[in-house]
């Protein structure tokens, strides 16, 4: 028997791919679970592997960013093919709309007009979307900002959109400002009211702090995740540190380990000297 040629093909590429999903998903002799997915169940994957590549860039993981730029576009290919059978478009409609999509986007590269600095081609490419929205219908100035969005990343983008057409703070003083009414508010909160009302303040402060981010110019989710790998090094140190002793966190109480973590604090400080 003749061996598929779907299984060693080193110059298949994306047709390779596009074909293995087709059998994957075929009635006879496909996968049963990619059978059983749909639009809805395949949808968080997708979400996961853009994480997945975001990772790999921060790490500058380049083999990895490679393995999982192909689980991402894995996921394309995977709604393509559910598309295709239920008869809304195919992959090549897909690639298709993104080529004219961007042509249409950059008429300073693909047409004549003039060669734009990246701020003005950022404002260029907004009112090109806006002009793309309104031929969609979609007319509401937040239409169609993805609900999907990890829950920072899209307070921004609401934010921006609403500044574009002045519904804005026009500097960050006045955000900082709002950022002291709003934990005044959560404080008041905490104390007073039930658990719904105490969430509702704190999604108030974190909207607010996002929009801080944005006057001050900082992409929240990569501070929020330099945060994160700060705090992960510090109490690693804490752990070090507790280890070299014999003893272990759960066995310490917090002023030990508050030692720990200003040690490993002022130690980063002096490294950074």
């Amino acid at each position: 028997m003749p061996e598929d040629p779907l299984i060693h093909d080193p110059k298949g590429g994306l047709p390779r791919l596009v074909e293995i999903m087709r059998r994957l998903r075929a009635p006879e002799g496909g996968c049963a679970w990619d059978i059983e997915q749909d639009f809805d169940t395949i949808a968080p994957y997708a979400i996961e592997e853009a994480h997945e590549v975001a990772d790999a860039i921060a790490r500058r993981d380049w083999p990895g960013l490679r393995s999982e730029l192909g689980d991402l576009l894995f996921q394309v290919v995977y709604h393509a093919q559910m598309a295709a059978e239920e008869g809304h478009f195919t992959l090549d409609d897909v690639l298709r709309d993104a080529a004219d999509k961007m042509v249409a986007r950059h008429p300073h590269v693909f047409g004549d007009a003039e060669a734009r600095t990246a701020e003005a081609q950022t404002a260029a490419w907004e009112e090109q979307k806006a002009f793309e929205r309104a031929a969609r219908a979609q007319t509401g100035v937040l239409d169609d900002v993805p609900l999907a969005l990890p829950a920072l990343m899209r307070a921004v983008k609401l934010q921006k959109r609403a500044a574009r057409v002045g519904f804005d703070w026009p500097d960050a003083g006045q955000v900082v400002d709002k950022i002291t009414e709003e934990a005044r508010e959560l404080a008041e909160a905490r104390d007073n009211l039930p658990e719904a009302a105490i969430a509702e303040e704190m999604g108030d402060l974190l909207f607010v702090m996002a929009n801080l981010s944005r006057h001050l110019k900082v992409d929240p989710e990569v501070a929020l995740r330099a945060a994160n790998d700060k705090f992960i090094r510090r109490f690693r140190a804490i752990e070090a540190s507790l280890a070299a002793r014999g003893s272990r966190p759960e066995d310490s109480t917090l002023e030990e380990m508050d030692v720990l973590w200003n040690e490993a604090k002022a130690a980063e400080r002096r490294g950074g000297d």
